[in-house]
């Protein structure tokens, strides 16, 4: 979990959001409070990473909904929803529109921060992933075509000798190729190598 990251309490009491956002500051976490789901979305192009609380019973837009809505704008924050007792039924739909976790009203603060960080450390995990991911695709742009080949066939499992006899070059040559390939990539192995070069065709 970064210091960076904030929790977005969204809930139309006044009064709830004044009790998460105190009781989440004593925690020492960041937070920004909304009294809708509709001035959350206004904020959203601007908004801190982090994760977001929300209340799931709403005026105008409900918790669910606003879930619809931040994943057709593309928004990856963890949702936790907060739900009143005996709302089983909008519990499941929350989970199924994408909520990482509900909570049911009256719930104790350890089990909301619990819920709360959870989600601060997936989407610290992913945002990690995510730059990972990145520099991977960023090194394999610095490779030319004839190391670009080279690695298709190490990925394929061949032998430098076969790889050699398919692009008509020398093994010595592969070899250095190889050795280039392993440099640019900042691969220490070749089971390190073969891991980014999947990576990268997944993210493809």
């Amino acid at each position: 979990m970064t210091s960076s990251q904030v929790v977005h309490v969204i809930d139309d009491d006044a009064g709830v959001r004044d009790s998460l956002a105190f009781l989440l500051g004593t925690a020492g976490l960041a937070v920004r409070t909304h009294e809708s789901a509709a001035a959350f979305l206004k904020t959203l192009p601007e908004a801190e990473d982090g994760c977001i609380v929300t209340d799931v019973r709403m005026p105008e837009i409900d918790g669910i909904e606003l879930q619809r809505r931040l994943r057709a704008q593309g928004c990856t924050l963890p949702v936790v929803v907060m739900t009143g007792h005996g709302d089983v039924a909008l519990a499941v739909a929350a989970m199924k529109a994408g909520a990482m976790d509900f909570i049911e009203k009256p719930f104790s603060d350890d089990v909301l921060l619990a819920a709360i960080r959870a989600a601060l450390a997936r989407r610290g995990s992913e945002r990690e992933r995510a730059a990972h991911t990145a520099e991977v695709r960023t090194r394999m742009q610095t490779l030319s075509e004839r190391e670009r080949q080279v690695l298709d066939g190490l990925v394929a499992g061949k032998p430098n000798k076969i790889i050699a006899h398919d692009l008509g070059i020398s093994a010595r040559t592969v070899e250095i190729y190889r050795a280039n390939v392993m440099t640019k990539m900042r691969a220490d192995s070749l089971s390190a190598l073969v891991r980014m070069a999947l990576l990268d065709a997944a993210a493809t």
